[in-house]
């Protein structure tokens, strides 16, 4: 019976230590926990000095850089202004429900970008949490250091802008501007969390070259996708069931999470308190979650090295094999590897098709060309896009065009080698599509102009793209990047190069363009003259910019090296 009742006493000892252990242990996890909130915001200054050295750090590169970055900053700031001036005008618009509506659609397309962008074309995460991996920085206090640096970049501070804009937009008493202030602290802060979220599995989905390769086709078939609902939106009749059209979307965005914020101040200020309860907690619920799953996914980052893709094993020679064994073979051959391999090659040619089927969608709807006259329109489009697409090809060599310097290539072998991939292309894509546009306009004639035309834009875009790739090379995305990728390091040097040699292909096609017109609304005697002039005007531009590319290829290597390097 004692040792029973010893054995109940030890048992129920133990039972009391062990709650007493872990009340103990709750009590210490709590303080830590409490701690920790303290101080999770004790880095935040420390992460914003960081922030502004970066963006400083954008303003000691060379001329033409500053230059680009000044010219984007008073884009920027313009179309800020724009937008925060129409947001105070709406103020005093007497149709309060129309604004609302606007303003929950345009807002919640603003909050769905912040959160897709990332997600189907990459960005440069200069505050990736995996450069902290060790600094030993709680992960709390990273986490809101890292959210809060996010806020001084283009995009949030155009949104912050905008968001307080909004408390003038529902200023219409004392409850309506308090619900506007907090709802645009939750607009700024959602689409931050949801952009560094985005970012954050974006670092792990597109960790390897072969998906963002795929996410950059992704995006252009998201364009494509996207075609049909702007053209059907431009068909609306705004003043008629527009507006009906307005609202019914509006009503069924502002109970979701990229437009309940917006939808809070807007609802109040039409007297719909209960609605605006409900989205507030929506908004609220939204903060959280995002809040928690970026605090999960830093502490995933900084534990989980990055992926690395399989390498993928090619057997046989490939095209060296097939091009002839001469200097300008081998460019050939290599410049053929690349369009077929690199995304930044194949993914410009996705593009191509599309700009023409946007272009006549828009022209459809408008009806400013008859429908008779339009399949005469896509290949000279295609054409000169193609010939175009090449203006900066010596740039995505990178470092490896030290090869052609050190090799002793001459510059016309790299010049004559890079034309075979857009002639290999350009060639059928020009024979087949005159074929198919001359059938569907209905006169075998037409082929003529489209033949002289399409040739003539294609010839003077390689011509003028053999000069200006070896004069003026810009930053591109680097190899394995995702092909939408910015370089950080542009300058205003690609605006004014993409500008120009578009321009020039374009004026010097016009006399082909013209007699190509007049054949077609005046007599069918102007095709020939459209034919000869579009052949003549191409051959002779082509030989021209080859030659002249080719004498800048031999004298500025070493400067195409260095601007090689210092894009890297």
């Amino acid at each position: 019976m004692a040792a029973q009742l010893l054995g109940v006493t030890l048992t129920e000892a133990s039972v009391a230590g062990v709650r007493r252990f872990a009340v103990e242990l709750t009590r210490r996890a709590a303080r830590q926990t409490a701690a920790e909130s303290r101080d999770a915001f004790a880095d935040v200054p420390r992460f914003l000095r960081l922030k502004l050295a970066l963006l400083g750090g954008a303003f000691r590169r060379s001329a033409w850089q500053i230059v680009g970055l000044v010219i984007a900053s008073l884009y920027g700031l313009g179309l800020t202004v724009a937008l925060v001036v129409g947001l105070v005008a709406a103020r005093f618009v007497p149709q309060t429900d129309i604004v609302r509506d606007i303003v929950i659609l345009v807002g919640s397309i603003v909050a769905i970008g912040f959160l897709l962008l990332p997600l189907v074309f990459g960005v440069d995460d200069t505050l990736d949490p995996r450069k902290f991996a060790l600094f030993g920085i709680p992960r709390t206090r990273l986490s809101v250091g890292l959210a809060a640096g996010s806020l001084l970049s283009v995009p949030p501070a155009v949104l912050t802008l905008c968001a307080l804009a909004t408390v003038v937009t529902w200023a219409y008493g004392f409850w309506t501007v308090l619900l506007a202030l907090v709802s645009a602290a939750l607009v700024v802060i959602t689409c931050t969390l949801a952009g560094r979220v985005a970012t954050a599995v974006a670092a792990f989905l597109l960790d390897t070259r072969r998906s963002r390769e795929l996410t950059g086709v992704i995006g252009v078939l998201l364009v494509l996708a996207i075609s049909p609902l702007v053209l059907y939106f431009s068909q609306v009749d705004w003043s008629g069931q527009g507006v009906a059209l307005l609202g019914s979307f509006a009503d069924a965005l502002r109970f979701t999470p990229v437009g309940a914020m917006w939808a809070v101040p807007a609802d109040a200020a039409l007297g719909h308190g209960g609605a605006a309860v409900l989205e507030l907690l929506i908004a609220l619920a939204t903060v959280v979650v995002l809040w928690l799953g970026w605090r999960a996914l830093v502490s995933v980052m900084l534990v989980t090295p990055g992926r690395s893709g399989d390498a993928k094993v090619y057997a046989g020679l490939g095209w060296f094999s097939r091009m002839p064994g001469t200097a300008w073979g081998a460019v050939a051959a290599r410049s053929l590897t690349y369009w077929a391999r690199d995304a930044r090659y194949w993914v410009s040619l996705i593009v191509i098709p599309i700009i023409p089927v946007l272009i006549l969608g828009a022209l459809s709807v408008v009806h400013a060309i008859p429908a008779h006259y339009l399949a005469l329109l896509p290949l000279p489009i295609m054409a000169l896009f193609l010939g175009w697409g090449v203006h900066n090809d010596v740039a995505y060599d990178g470092t490896a065009i030290w090869l052609h310097i050190v090799s002793g290539t001459t510059g016309l072998a790299d010049r004559v080698g890079r034309l075979v991939p857009v002639l290999v292309l350009g060639i059928p894509l020009i024979v087949i599509g005159t074929i198919v546009s001359a059938s569907i306009y209905g006169d075998a004639r037409a082929a003529l102009p489209l033949l002289g035309v399409s040739a003539c834009e294609l010839l003077v875009g390689l011509g003028l793209s053999s000069v200006t790739s070896a004069l003026f090379p810009y930053p591109v995305p680097r190899p394995g990047d995702s092909p939408f990728a910015q370089p950080q390091n542009v300058g205003a040097i690609s605006a004014l190069v993409q500008g120009f040699s578009l321009t020039i292909i374009v004026v010097l096609a016009a006399p082909s363009i013209v007699f190509g017109v007049l054949g077609v609304f005046v007599g069918a005697a102007w095709f020939w003259p459209a034919f000869w002039l579009g052949l003549l005007v191409g051959a002779a531009a082509v030989v021209a910019g080859v030659a002249g590319g080719a004498a800048i290829f031999n004298r500025r290597g070493p400067q195409m090296l260095e601007a090689a390097v210092k894009a890297a």
